[in-house]
C-alpha cells in the first residue's frame, strides 16, 4: 500500500517531471483530480484538492500514460512498476 505523505506526493512529482511532464497546481471550475491536457506533457491538479485526492490524481494518471523508462533511474523505475501493480486504497 501506498503511504498518503507529502513525501510520497513529491516522489510522484518527481517521476512525471523526470519522464518529461510538467506538474501545475491551478484553481479552477474542474472537479478535484487533475487532467492531461491533449499535445502537450502538462498535467493539471486542482489547487483546492486534498493530500490524498492529489496521489490518487496522479497515480491514476501516471498509469495511464506512457513514461519512457530511459529518462528515469532506477529508482524511479522500480517505483513506477510498485504504482502500476499496486491498488492505492483510501
Amino acid at each position: 500500500m501506498l503511504p498518503l505523505t507529502t513525501h510520497t506526493l513529491e516522489k510522484l512529482e518527481l517521476l512525471l517531471k523526470s519522464g518529461g511532464y510538467k506538474v501545475r497546481y491551478e484553481k479552477g471550475n474542474f472537479k478535484t483530480g487533475a487532467c492531461l491536457l491533449q499535445n502537450s506533457k502538462m498535467i493539471v491538479v486542482n489547487r483546492f484538492s486534498n493530500l490524498e485526492s492529489r496521489i490518487q490524481s496522479l497515480v491514476e494518471l501516471t498509469r495511464e500514460i506512457e513514461i519512457d523508462h530511459h529518462l528515469l533511474d532506477d529508482k524511479q523505475i522500480a517505483f513506477l512498476h510498485q504504482l502500476k501493480q499496486t491498488n492505492l486504497q483510501l
